[in-house]
C-alpha cells in the first residue's frame, strides 16, 4: 500500500502545535465519542492510555451581550418545549414557538434547509439564537441554506412523520434516553487529537505501507490492461486500485480525465475557509468563567463565532502547564471573505476585543497563533445527499476506485474514518459500507477544523 500526500505532513486538519511552550491543537480538538470509530482507531494505534473526555461539559451562549449557560433539552438547537429556551429567546419568540401545535403539517420533500424548516415552524428567532451559532461550529455555514437531511438526519426523520416539530424532538429524546447512552459525548487525546494521524502514519508504516509526503498526484488514468497509472511528481505508479481521499476540487481535476461526470459534480461543492487565533496567557493575570467556552450568534454582529477555554475543557493543558492559561476563538462562516483578508495581528485584536466584551478578558497573551483554514469545510446544501450519491455511481463504474473523505458523508472524524472504510470495502468488492452511508448519512457533528 502506497499513500500519497500532497502537503508536507500527515493528517490534514488534524494538526497538533505548540503555543508559549504548551502543547495545543491547532485544528479539530475533539472527536464525537458516541460514533465508535475516531476511538476505536486511537485504540487501535496504541493511544488508548492517552484517551481524555473533557474536564467539563458545560458551555455558554454570548446572547444580546450576556454569557448565559447552553440550554438543554435540544436537538441541534430545536426544543422540545418552548420553555428549554428561555433566556434566550424573546418572549415573543417563546409564544412564536407554542404556536407550532397549531400549524398544518410542513412537507420536507427529500430534503429542506435546516433553517428554513426550523423557522417555518418555530421561527427565525431560535433559528438565529440557537441552531445557527451551532452549526456554524460544526460547517461554518448558513442554516438557512444546510441540508437538514445531512445535519440533522434524525429531526428529518422524524420531521417527516410529525405534523408538530416539538413533538418530534421530545419523541427523539425519549428515545435516547430509552438508549441509555452512557460515557462522553466528546473524547480527546493528551497531547492533542493531531497526534492521532502521527500514530496511525506509525501503525502503517509498521505493517509495511509507504506513506510519500510531498506528492501531489498530477495525474490518475485507468490502464488497458486492468489497474491505474498514479503520476505524481517524478513518480509513477501502476496501481491494482485507487482511493481518492482529496477535497472536491483537488478529486474533481483527477477524476476528470476518466470519471467526467463525477468531476462535474464535484466542481460544484463549495468551501467555506476560518481562522482560529490561539491566545496563552499568564494564569495569574486571567479569570475565566467556567465552562468550556461560548457559542455566538451572528445575528448579534460580532466577529467571532465562538471561544473554547482550552486550559478549562482538557486536563492534560492545564496539568501540564500550571502557569498557562490557553484559550482560542475562531472566525469565519461561508460567504465571509473580508474578515479572512485581514493580517494575522487583526484577527487577534478583534479576537481580544470579542472576548473582553464577552468575559471581561483585558489581559495581555504572552503569545497568539493564527491558523488559517482556506476552503476547510465542505458545505452541505439542499441536495448534497442526492449529490454525493451521483458521484459514487459514476466512480462505481469504474473498477478499483473508490472516493472518501468528508465532502461525502460527513466532516467531524469518525465520519471521515467511516467513509474510508467504507471506500476500502468498495474497492474490494463489498459495496455495503458505501450504500449504507450514502442512503443513510449519519450525523457527524463537532470535530472539524471549527469549534
Amino acid at each position: 500500500m502506497t499513500v500519497l500526500e500532497a502537503s508536507d505532513r500527515v493528517g490534514g486538519k488534524l494538526l497538533p502545535g505548540e503555543i508559549a511552550g504548551a502543547r495545543v491543537d491547532l485544528g479539530a480538538e475533539s472527536m464525537l465519542a458516541r460514533r465508535p470509530e475516531a476511538v476505536a482507531l486511537a485504540r487501535e494505534v496504541g493511544l488508548t492510555d492517552r484517551l481524555q473526555p473533557p474536564a467539563t461539559a458545560s458551555a455558554s451562549l454570548w446572547n444580546r451581550g450576556t454569557l448565559r449557560p447552553m440550554p438543554k433539552g435540544h436537538v441541534m438547537g430545536v426544543p422540545g418545549t418552548a420553555s428549554a429556551l428561555a433566556g434566550v429567546v424573546s418572549d415573543e419568540g417563546l409564544a412564536r414557538i407554542e404556536r407550532d401545535a397549531e400549524l398544518p403539517h410542513t412537507e420536507v420533500g427529500e430534503d429542506v434547509a435546516v433553517g428554513e424548516f426550523v423557522a417555518a415552524r418555530l421561527g427565525r428567532e431560535v433559528v438565529d439564537r440557537l441552531v445557527e451559532p451551532l452549526l456554524g461550529g460544526v460547517y461554518a455555514g448558513d442554516a438557512y441554506r444546510i441540508s437538514m437531511r445531512l445535519a440533522v438526519p434524525q429531526l428529518y426523520q422524524a420531521a417527516r412523520t410529525h405534523t408538530s416539530l416539538l413533538e418530534a424532538v421530545r419523541e427523539l429524546q425519549a428515545k435516547a434516553a430509552a438508549n441509555q447512552q452512557t460515557g462522553p459525548v466528546f473524547m480527546g487525546i493528551e497531547g492533542g487529537v493531531g497526534t492521532l494521524p502521527l500514530a496511525v502514519a506509525e501503525a502503517v508504516r509498521a505493517g509495511g505501507g509507504e506513506i510519500v509526503t510531498g506528492a501531489p498526484v498530477t495525474e490518475l488514468r485507468r490502464e488497458a490492461a486492468a489497474g491505474w497509472r498514479v503520476v505524481a511528481g517524478d513518480r509513477v505508479l501502476a496501481a491494482d486500485a485507487v482511493i481518492v481521499a482529496a477535497p472536491a476540487p483537488v478529486a474533481a481535476g483527477l477524476l476528470r480525465a476518466e470519471a467526467p461526470e463525477a468531476a462535474a459534480e464535484l466542481t460544484a461543492v463549495e468551501y467555506a475557509s476560518m481562522a482560529l487565533i490561539t491566545l496563552a496567557y499568564r494564569r495569574a493575570d486571567v479569570t475565566l468563567p467556567e465552562g468550556s467556552g461560548f457559542l455566538v450568534p451572528p445575528v448579534d454582529g460580532h466577529t467571532i463565532k465562538a471561544s473554547t477555554f482550552a486550559s478549562q475543557k482538557w486536563g492534560w493543558i492545564a496539568d501540564e502547564n500550571p502557569d498557562l492559561l490557553v484559550l482560542r476563538t475562531s472566525v469565519g462562516r461561508h460567504g465571509e471573505t473580508e474578515i479572512l483578508q485581514r493580517e494575522d495581528t487583526d484577527l487577534v485584536d478583534v479576537s481580544r476585543h470579542d472576548l473582553r466584551a464577552a468575559t471581561g478578558l483585558d489581559a495581555t497573551p504572552v503569545e497568539t497563533r493564527v491558523t488559517r483554514w482556506t476552503d476547510g469545510l465542505p458545505q452541505y446544501p439542499v441536495g448534497h445527499h442526492a449529490r454525493v450519491a451521483r458521484v459514487r455511481d459514476h466512480v462505481g463504474k469504474l473498477p478499483g476506485l473508490a472516493v472518501c473523505g468528508a465532502v461525502y458523508d460527513g466532516v467531524g472524524i469518525p465520519a471521515c474514518i467511516a467513509s474510508a472504510y467504507a471506500a476500502v470495502d468498495q474497492i474490494r468488492g463489498d459495496l455495503r459500507a458505501v450504500e449504507e452511508l450514502t442512503a443513510n448519512p449519519v450525523q457527524s457533528l463537532h470535530g472539524g477544523a471549527g469549534e
